[in-house]
């Protein structure tokens, strides 16, 4: 019979050994997460004021860390955005400055598509490789789109990729069977809870070491396909809103354009046969949904918060909360405009909801344009113990600062040379005052897929940007403290303003040697 005095032992031995793991936990490096995800919109969580999508756990990461209300990706689709997290480099510096392999060539553009690096250098040192030489384990779960083999997660610092698949959109969509390499399935697994388990997966196989999971979701990326119980339920609250006045979509036009239209004059021509139609329209026009109403998306929204929630339950499990920093982002703007990538695209009226994912109001603009609702995104970060709680942050930030902010929370030395376009957040964090105060920059030399606008750049400094169009030289001017719609072009009634940030967007080009365009030989003007 086992007396007493052993199972005190073992009670002080378990006890012991509880205390040594909590000891060593909070003496090593912080583990990192880093959780992506794609096409979110800036208004697409509850704590940004969604008030259709239900995001809980988002909200509540929120309210233990630092919100940033003016963070930015560094471009307006998925491939570039990517780089320059992984990198603390511009895309234009790295001459990869669209989705890859990017859009071809149609007749109706005046200028030819600026070639693109069709994968991440294998020279730049990523923040995987940063943090695998101080001895963290790496593992990228979910979407990489940076180049295929050789250029892989597993060759850009990452121990671990699951799945082995390099392209940015899922194989056969979000349902099973995924057919995917090194993830295996069963019929009616969801791909955003299946890539979740992985993740858990790998946080208890390295909960003794410090890690880095770059959790990269699939989701909210089309096709858009939510998981059936949670559509059942935005079904059901749908039919419970209230009725709202105001239009379904909106025209937006191309200002590059040698007939450009304002405000009034496009909701003018919402009531043409012309413009009844969701396809590429006259006058190199396109719809904007206005409305957060999409059942199928709402359905993935809560599926990826869900998933979120999840790996800070699991990490509470491991005893890891406490030391473990969550970084939340999103890639670009939300999918307010469909993907016309064929320009004879035609969406029926009855499938509208597998094309237009969400509402980016009050942003103007969608995924695929250089206004606010294709670049501003959330951006929420968790500091336990250091980072302030519960703390709003107004100052304008960019992807590009995420590598210096990882290895500075990390208590690593930084690498100027690398994430030379990044700034540390840390001190945001932390919830102290520190102005960043230079311009954020934005360079497209392409046509995108997500609107007919011209290709063109950007630039923001203070309250004020600006927006360069590149077939006719069209520059437009927004104050965004007084003005965040960016309806009031102020090119006119303040110049100097308009030069000077010109003049800054234009060297910064020059400085980094930015890729331009040149003549399309196979324009075909329009018809008059």
């Amino acid at each position: 019979m086992i007396s007493w005095l052993v199972i005190l032992r073992v009670v002080v031995v378990v006890l012991a050994l509880n205390a040594q793991s909590l000891l060593s936990a909070s003496e090593r490096p912080p583990n990192i997460i880093l959780f992506l995800v794609d096409d979110l919109g800036w208004k697409d969580l509850g704590c940004y004021g969604s008030s259709f999508y239900e995001t809980p756990h988002a909200d509540a990461l929120a309210q233990r860390g630092v919100r940033f209300t003016q963070a930015y990706a560094a471009c307006h689709v998925c491939s570039p955005t990517r780089a320059s997290i992984l990198t603390g480099k511009y895309p234009a510096r790295l001459q990869l400055t669209d989705w890859l392999p990017g859009r071809r060539e149609f007749a109706f553009q005046q200028l030819s598509n600026a070639p693109i690096t069709q994968y991440l250098p294998a020279a730049e040192i990523t923040i995987a490789e940063a943090l695998k030489q101080h001895g963290y384990a790496t593992a990228h779960i979910g979407k990489w789109h940076l180049g295929e083999e050789p250029f892989g997660p597993l060759n850009q610092g990452f121990d671990v990729q699951i799945p082995r698949w390099n392209k940015g959109w899922p194989k056969s969509g979000y349902y099973a069977p995924f057919q995917f390499d090194g993830l295996d399935d069963k019929d009616g697994q969801y791909l955003t809870d299946r890539l979740t388990d992985e993740a858990i997966q790998f946080m208890e196989s390295h909960r003794s070491q410090p890690f880095f999971l770059y959790m990269s979701h699939f989701a909210v990326h089309d096709p858009i396909q939510g998981r059936k119980d949670l559509v059942a339920k935005y079904q059901s609250k749908r039919e419970s809103l209230a009725e709202e006045h105001v239009p379904d979509f909106i025209l937006e036009g191309n200002p590059d354009a040698e007939h450009s239209y304002d405000w009034r004059s496009r909701m003018a021509l919402l009531e043409s046969p012309d413009y009844s139609t969701f396809r590429v329209l006259p006058n190199r026009m396109a719809k904007i949904k206005q409305r957060q109403d999409n059942v199928q998306f709402a359905a993935m929204v809560e599926a990826m918060d869900e998933s979120l929630g999840r790996i800070c339950q699991q990490l509470e499990i491991l005893n890891l909360a406490e030391n473990t920093v969550i970084l939340f982002f999103s890639d670009n703007g939300g999918m307010s405009a469909a993907n016309f990538g064929n320009p004879e695209r035609v969406v029926a009226p009855n499938q509208l909801d597998k094309a237009f994912s969400t509402s980016n109001l009050p942003l103007r603009g969608a995924k695929g344009w250089l206004y606010e609702g294709g670049i501003r995104v959330p951006l929420i970060v968790y500091w336990p113990n250091l980072g302030a709680k519960g703390h709003v942050c107004d100052e304008p930030v960019i992807s590009t600062d995420l590598f210096p902010t990882i290895l500075e929370i990390a208590a690593l030395d930084l690498l100027p040379e690398q994430h030379v376009d990044g700034l540390s957040l840390a001190k945001l964090v932390s919830g102290q005052r520190s102005s960043t105060d230079r311009p954020l920059f934005w360079h497209f030399p392409h046509y995108s897929n997500h609107g007919m606008q011209s290709p063109g750049g950007a630039i923001r400094l203070g309250d004020y940007k600006l927006l360069e169009y590149f077939e006719r030289g069209t520059i437009e001017l927004f104050n965004l403290r007084d003005d965040i719609s960016e309806q009031q072009d102020l090119a006119q009634r303040n110049p100097e303003k308009a030069a000077e940030l010109l003049s800054l967007l234009r060297h910064w080009r020059e400085d980094i040697q930015a890729s331009s365009m040149l003549p399309n030989p196979m324009y075909i003007p329009p018809a008059d």
